[in-house]
């Protein structure tokens, strides 16, 4: 008989495994079922390029629940398998080693695939991405011979990476299209910040920089070729500019995406337009939202307990205030809202001091803040962001009036 599961959860990551616990916790009885295309439990995957590539942390420190707890909970784990078809009629999956498994309610929690090079050499060896532990356990087990790293992508696992191989040793250049690094999530001066700290701890960055080509020696990546013909040495290359959503299944099966399909539309509830498949985490995007994915592990949580609840019948609209945060070096950056289409920015604190926060308004009312090492600007920011606060942006330049004052008083 074909395995079947009252509720079939695709995908191991934060959003899957925190669908799997808030089903329990909301009182669902019916039996679980969570398939994983690694061939191990959930975990930590944004740790990936920060503790666990440096070495801080052992991979059973990152494993999002202890062993033990499936069973205890009573969720059935299907790992070392990817979902590669979809039939919403007969609510089954099948999966690439040809079983088939139903299901009563769905939740796609499948993230997204790192994004590739497009260019000559993009399959080399030594070409690598950080989007899951055998990513990152084979680049561990290069770098012990590889002197000379090359990172192309200026984003969050981009700058993660430059950090952590610098304090290993290596020597990095940092490669980045645009002409900051960042540039999709932050202004200007958190880009030239963040430049100037990576560039004081050895590493080079080139901006506006197309890549031509990688070349190889004895099969191998040995460099990058630019578009303007310069040639940077590498033993390794590392590729971080973004991700592709995990959604093949689900515009197979007719669900309603973006155009583009850059991600699938979903209700307040995460539910899709199939019956009884809900999406959630990296690949969705709200109908009633900023238009953009959230890829964020909070943004995964969030929208789990949301679509847990509703499969349990106790319907709670999501209501996101989107939160990031990265760690490079000894600076903590910690993100509350969404800057989008913001046209104002106000400096807190002082650059020089490496503690600061910059406050993003739109029409006068502010949106988000980034905050470098100031984590009570960060705690205190949130009801602005929250409350959508038309402050006078000379309060919120003077750093000796905590934000938690402003906030009373708006």
């Amino acid at each position: 008989m074909m395995e079947r599961f009252d509720c079939m959860i695709v995908g191991g990551g934060h959003g899957g495994a925190q669908a799997a616990i808030a089903l329990r916790q909301a009182g669902f009885a019916g039996s679980i079922g969570l398939i994983g295309d690694e061939p191990v439990i959930p975990y930590d995957r944004p740790a990936l390029s920060k503790e666990y590539l440096a070495g801080k942390k052992s991979f059973d420190r990152l494993q999002l629940r202890p062993p033990e707890l499936w069973n205890e909970r009573e969720v059935v784990l299907r790992l070392g398998r990817r979902v590669i078809a979809l039939d919403s009629s007969a609510k089954v999956v099948v999966c690439d080693n040809d079983t088939a498994i139903g299901y009563g309610v769905l939740i796609w929690a499948a993230g997204g695939e790192p994004r590739p090079l497009s260019c000559p050499g993009h399959n080399l060896s030594g070409v690598h991405t950080i989007r899951n532990k055998g990513d990152c356990d084979r680049l561990l087990s290069a770098l012990p011979t590889s002197q000379h790293i090359a990172v192309i992508g200026g984003g969050y696992i981009g700058l993660e990476a430059a950090a952590v191989l610098r304090e290993l040793g290596k020597e990095v250049t940092l490669l980045e299209a645009q002409d900051r690094v960042l540039a999709r999530v932050a202004a200007e001066p958190v880009s030239r910040f963040y430049e100037a700290e990576h560039r004081t701890h050895g590493v080079e960055i080139l901006l506006g920089t197309g890549i031509s080509e990688l070349t190889a020696r004895d099969g191998a990546v040995s460099g990058v070729r630019l578009q303007n013909g310069t040639a940077i040495a590498a033993d390794q290359v590392i590729v971080g500019i973004g991700i592709m959503p995990a959604i093949g299944p689900l515009l197979a099966a007719g669900a309603e995406a973006t155009r583009g399909e850059t991600g699938i539309l979903v209700d307040d509830f995460c539910r899709t337009t199939l019956p009884d498949v809900y999406c959630i985490g990296d690949c969705t995007i709200m109908r009633d939202g900023p238009g953009i994915r959230i890829e964020s592990v909070q943004n995964a949580n969030e929208q789990a307990q949301t679509a847990a609840k509703a499969v349990c019948g106790k319907p709670q609209p999501l209501r996101l205030v989107p939160w990031f945060w990265s760690n490079q070096y000894d600076l903590r950056l910690q993100t509350i809202g969404l800057s989008l289409g913001y046209d104002q920015t106000v400096l807190r604190g002082n650059l020089v001091d490496r503690e600061f926060s910059l406050v993003y308004l739109k029409d006068g009312a502010v949106i988000a803040l980034d905050c470098i090492n100031a984590t009570r600007d960060y705690v205190q920011g949130r009801k602005l962001v929250e409350a959508h606060a038309h402050v006078d942006p000379a309060l919120l330049a003077d750093d000796r009036i905590p934000l938690k004052d402003i906030a009373i008083a708006a």
